[in-house]
Formats: C-alpha cells, structure tokens, sequence
C-alpha cells in the first residue's frame, strides 16, 4: 500500500467522523460521540503514517537519487494534506481540553474538505525547484499551516455562535439549546484566533526570510504576500477592537467567518487567479 492509497483512506475516515459529529448534533446521539473520536483519532494516525510513507517515497523516485527526497510540504496536493492533519489535531486538542464533542460537528468537515480537494488536484512527486530547497521552506509551511488551521476552527466555533445566538433559547427542548453557552463559544472563538495569530506573524516572519534567500528579496508584494498580510491585518484589527474595545459575540464570530474566507483566498485563490513567485505552489 502506497502513500496516496491511504490519503484516500483518510479521506473516508474524516466523512465519517464529521456524519457522526453532525448526527450527535442533529439527533441528540451522544452514544455516537465516542465513535465519532475514535474515527477521527484512527484517521488522524493512518494520516500522519501517510505523510510520513510519503516523505520516504520522494528519496525512492525512479530516475532520481536520494537527494531528490524532501519533506512533503512542497506543492498544492501537499499543502492541502498538511492543512487537513493541522486541523485535525487542533481539533482533537480542543476536545479534549474543552471535553465538548458538539464543536466536531463545525470543525471535523473542514478536514475533510480539505482532503477531498487534495484529491481533485495531482498527488505526483517531484523533486524540488532550486527556490523550495531550503529548512525555511519547512518552518514557513509548518507555521503558517498551524495558524490556518486554528482559523478554520475559529470559522466554524463562529458559525455556531451565530446559530446559538439567534435561537429561540425559551424552548428547552430546542435542538440547538445543546450547544454550548454562547459566552464559552464566544472564548473558544476568542483563544482559538490569538492562537492562529501568533502562527500566522510567525509563518509570514519565516516566510520573508526564506523569500530572501530564494529571491534575494524579504518582502516583494508577490500577490500571495499581499494578500497574506491583508489576512494578518483582519485577525490583528479583530483582537485589538476586542482587547481596546471589547468587542465579542456576534462581531468576532462574523470576523472569524470573514478572516478565514480571507485565508482560503489567500491560499487557494491566489494560486489560481493571480500569478506570482508562489505559482508553483499551484
């Protein structure tokens, strides 16, 4: 069994885990909650021995030499895999730390998502160009990686937020009176958005220093730069309002919604609608 083999196991895995994390929200089905995390852990581990079968397989490419292998950071297929294995142990953290199965249901499809758009795109590999051939490449995707990831979580805990907040809380009976208090999720939302911040100011701060020793340049307004900075000043303009001006509730939530519509773009969109330095992410 190969690599690719068993991402598209990983793949089913994570729909299963987000059916059962969205059945435990629908019908009430806490029996199914402990299903629902031993899928998504079992997932999560045959992903990680998936990456790493990977990273081995790219020191075995027919006509290339050992020195052709590399860490499996390097292109869209790549990145999308990594994206969803961040979200996924993010997420388990969660979990365990705040012992609520209930935030799955909004959290767990986006690794999915993230998997199933993997494998719309071609899962080859190849040696790396000049310009990815660098340790800074590696502390660059790692960082900024970690930092979308919690803001994927921070969309869907935003999501929930704005559903709890707008039910109707006088009927106890009411499905949506089984998530948590809106003030614990507005806190979630809260911690989960300083946590991919510092990530975030961390990837692009690595990021500058490897387009320096890749380019010759720290900082050159490359549409993928742009627009990452563009997100940065999002969640930086949303914990300064709710530290300065303590906003919360329903404007975090909507921030947390659009900020990460600002990082699909910036990751996904960029790479196909605007050509830059970073078009061989593609």
């Amino acid at each position: 069994m190969n690599s690719s083999q068993l991402f598209g196991i990983t793949t089913l895995a994570y729909l299963l885990a987000s059916m059962l994390y969205i059945a435990i929200f629908v019908f009430r089905a806490k029996k199914l909650g402990l299903a629902a995390t031993s899928v998504t852990v079992a997932a999560f581990l045959i992903q990680t021995t998936a990456i790493g079968l990977r990273w081995y397989e790219s020191y075995n490419l027919p006509g290339y030499g050992p020195e052709a292998g590399h860490a499996p950071l390097s292109n869209m297929y790549e990145s999308l895999v990594f994206f969803s294995w961040c979200i996924a142990i993010f997420y388990l953290w969660l979990e365990l730390k705040f012992k609520n199965r209930l935030i799955g249901a909004f959290a767990v499809p986006f690794a999915f998502l993230s998997m199933a758009l993997a494998s719309l795109t071609s899962d080859a590999i190849r040696p790396l160009v000049p310009a990815l051939q660098s340790n800074w490449l590696i502390a660059h995707v790692i960082t900024c990686f970690v930092g979308y990831a919690a803001f994927a979580v921070a969309c869907g805990l935003g999501i929930m937020y704005l559903i709890r907040e707008g039910s109707d809380t006088s009927n106890k009976n009411s499905l949506i009176n089984t998530l948590p208090e809106p003030r614990i999720i507005d806190d979630i939302t809260h911690k989960t958005m300083v946590f991919g911040f510092i990530w975030l100011s961390a990837g692009i701060i690595t990021g500058a220093i490897w387009a320096n020793s890749a380019w010759g340049t720290y900082w050159s307004w490359d549409p993928k730069e742009t627009w990452s900075l563009i997100t940065w000043f999002i969640y930086a303009l949303a914990l300064h309002a709710r530290f300065v001006k303590g906003w919360g509730g329903k404007r975090i939530a909507w921030l947390a919604i659009l900020g990460f519509i600002s990082v699909v773009f910036t990751y996904y969109g960029v790479n196909y609608l605007l050509s830059g330095l970073h078009s061989y992410g593609s």
